[in-house]
């Protein structure tokens, strides 16, 4: 067990946290929340990945829209040169920023069916089922704990949607319902649990599902949620 432990603390080519980049973000979040000088164990790594949770979660805004799904757009590091994505992007950049600490992770497909997406995304998406959701599952005081730092706090506000919040101790996922009580996002089908990104399945498995989501082979359409949410107020 502590030797696949090891193996689900190491830099990948996606999950690149060596590189100076993700290096960068996780000292920041660390010196922000007061973590810098954290002592090891389990609480350490959980006051940890809590922190660099929430750095995911609102440092770096949830886009759909111009979003890059080539090798280097799904790298960590990649993820922060270009200062956006979906939850593909930022659960592979929360996957890295734990592992940077030494807390293992994995990262999650599946299938879910959102019930509050904008019309022009869900034209796009060709309905309201959303191919290949991503979050990532971090190892914490003896336990794998699912962690979805996707949307973040100023997108929530605009569609009505609480915030997810992390306590590092249990699962944090999409709540089935939105601020309003009306239903949100639930999930159909599982791919699994992976030790790095399996691109191939992802990507192709995303353009294959939403065609008309994609302007060329690895980049979205262009467009903003922001607006689309301030749209329909």
């Amino acid at each position: 067990m502590s030797a696949e432990l090891d193996a689900l603390r190491a830099p990948t080519g996606f999950l690149d946290h060596e590189s100076p980049a993700v290096r960068a973000f996780v000292d920041k979040a660390l010196a922000k929340a007061g973590l810098t000088d954290a002592p090891a164990g389990p609480e350490g790594d959980i006051a940890k990945a809590v922190a660099l949770y929430y750095a995911v979660r609102d440092g770096i805004p949830y886009e759909v829209y111009g979003a890059d799904l080539s090798h280097r757009g799904l790298s960590a590091s990649g993820v922060l040169e270009h200062g956006l994505g979906f939850c593909v992007h930022k659960s592979i950049l929360y996957a890295a920023a734990v592992r940077a600490v030494g807390v293992p992770s994995r990262l999650y497909y599946g299938d879910v069916r959102n019930h509050l997406a904008s019309p022009r995304l869900r034209e796009l998406v060709g309905g309201d089922v959303f191919r290949f959701h991503s979050l990532a599952v971090v190892h914490l005081d003896g336990r794998w704990v699912k962690a979805t730092p996707v949307f973040n706090k100023m997108l929530c506000k605009l569609y009505g949607i609480t915030p997810l919040d992390f306590d590092g101790r249990s699962d944090s996922l999409y709540h089935p319902f939105d601020s309003d009580g009306r239903r949100h996002m639930e999930f159909l089908h599982v791919h699994g649990e992976f030790d790095d990104v399996p691109y191939d399945l992802v990507v192709d498995g995303i353009k294959t599902a939403h065609p008309r989501l994609f302007a060329s082979a690895h980049t979205t359409t262009s467009g903003s949620l922001v607006a689309e949410a301030t749209s329909a107020v």
